[in-house]
């Protein structure tokens, strides 16, 4: 059967938490789990997610996986170990997960590598950042004033974000205001290398990024997977992944990772000391 560009569903990889879980039938265990809200877009946008539990990063792992997706998804979750870019936890800062940084570290730099596409979310626009050099603020509140960033009790409160006129996800959802659902008491300080900042709030905290040099990698700090009555930014991100799954059946040049910094290149799979228990 030929395929065509209207039936092609791409795969897209989802990284997930890796956390103590309480259920009906296994009791109290340790598991690789994800909210549902961020597979639903993803359905709806015509992709097919494929879930990828936290896991020790060995050599070529990372390179096999994400050659075989069409694009990769970092989702929420808790805070990005603030070592990573070089500072002292701040008090409200949550407990490090070093073996979900380290898994999803490796997956960005990958999929930067081999130029899939990739949708960041929340902490994963963070840790983004922090992959690429950046660093973050650790506790909103003592920055901006207030704490309308981040509600508590898993609320999430609409804001008003200004979008760059010229930037990618101005194609995607427009250059207008928009009001989005936000729930962070972290945010982006210091962009990391080849990154750009594309919307921000009224007190220019730095709501969403993205890294020109690929053809397509966004990071959101708001949560568009709440958004269920607007899907534009999925539907980019999964036509972007089916255009990806496109090219490799046509014959095509050699990628080229020039733009991409060689010290960046070197590191695309860490090495991971882990404690089994730790899985």
């Amino acid at each position: 059967m030929e395929t065509t560009d209207a039936v092609v569903k791409p795969v897209i990889g989802l990284s997930t938490y890796l956390e103590q879980a309480g259920t009906a039938g296994c009791g109290d265990v340790s598991a690789a789990f994800l909210p549902e809200t961020y597979l639903a877009p993803i359905i709806a946008a015509g992709g097919i997610p494929a879930l990828l539990p936290p896991q020790p990063v060995a050599a070529g792992v990372i390179e096999v996986l994400v050659s075989r997706l069409d694009g990769l998804l970092i989702p929420g979750g808790w805070d990005v170990d603030p070592a990573l870019y070089g500072q002292e936890p701040h008090p409200a800062t949550d407990q490090p997960r070093p073996e979900r940084d380290a898994w999803e570290q490796a997956l960005i730099r990958e999929a930067i590598r081999q130029d899939i596409p990739l949708l960041c979310i929340c902490r994963g626009e963070q840790l983004l950042n922090v992959t690429l050099g950046g660093t973050l603020h650790q506790h909103l509140p003592e920055v901006v004033g207030h704490g309308q960033h981040q509600l508590g009790g898993f609320q999430y409160n609409r804001i008003p974000v200004e979008v760059r006129p010229e930037s990618q996800l101005s194609q995607l959802i427009g250059a207008d205001v928009q009001m989005v659902p936000v729930a962070h008491h972290q945010a982006v300080d210091k962009l990391g290398d080849g990154l750009v900042a594309s919307a921000w709030t009224e007190e220019q905290v730095v709501e969403a990024i993205e890294y020109p040099a690929a053809t397509f990698a966004l990071g959101i700090q708001w949560h568009p997977e709440e958004l269920t009555e607007d899907y534009a930014l999925f539907q980019g991100f999964v036509e972007a992944a089916r255009a990806k799954y496109l090219t490799r059946l046509r014959p095509a040049a050699a990628p080229s990772v020039a733009a991409v910094p060689a010290s960046f290149l070197q590191d695309s799979t860490p090495a991971m000391s882990v404690h089994p228990e730790a899985f």
